[in-house]
């Protein structure tokens, strides 16, 4: 579980590239989950609703119009504690997506140019893919 923003993406993939390279049999047998908190709280008079991610809030803000109060939440630790259980860990709500390797190959290629120590094919990474970037928090 990290946080719903762009750090806590980062933070994800340093978790990720753990289990990847000295965990593997774990991702491979299904166990590995990354917890999916909500990035936004919209409320419309006494209703509140939960958001993951910014088309979810343009979707929102559509069936809702401007009349609402938005709440960002850049970390977890700005949740309360039964916020907090009622949309990450509460079994009977919370969203989990199951880590699986697909294409292992490609897989190891990418944590390689990601988290390896070469700097050269990560920069050439990120000039080629930076234009299809659709979430950064500046």
């Amino acid at each position: 579980m990290t946080d719903a923003d762009v750090d806590g993406a980062h933070i994800r993939t340093l978790i990720l590239t753990l289990f990847y390279r000295y965990f593997k049999p774990m991702i491979e047998g299904g166990y590995v989950y990354i917890a999916q908190p909500p990035l936004y709280r919209v409320e419309k008079g006494k209703q509140a609703h939960w958001v993951y991610n910014d088309s979810e809030l343009a979707q929102m803000l559509k069936t809702f119009g401007s009349e609402v109060t938005i709440q960002r939440y850049k970390g977890l630790g700005e949740m309360n504690p039964d916020q907090l259980w009622d949309t990450t860990l509460n079994p009977e709500n919370r969203i989990l997506k199951r880590v699986m390797i697909e294409d292992a190959e490609e897989a190891d290629n990418i944590f390689d140019i990601l988290m390896g120590s070469e700097v050269a094919p990560r920069k050439k990474f990120i000039q080629t893919h930076a234009k299809d970037v659709k979430n950064l928090d500046v």
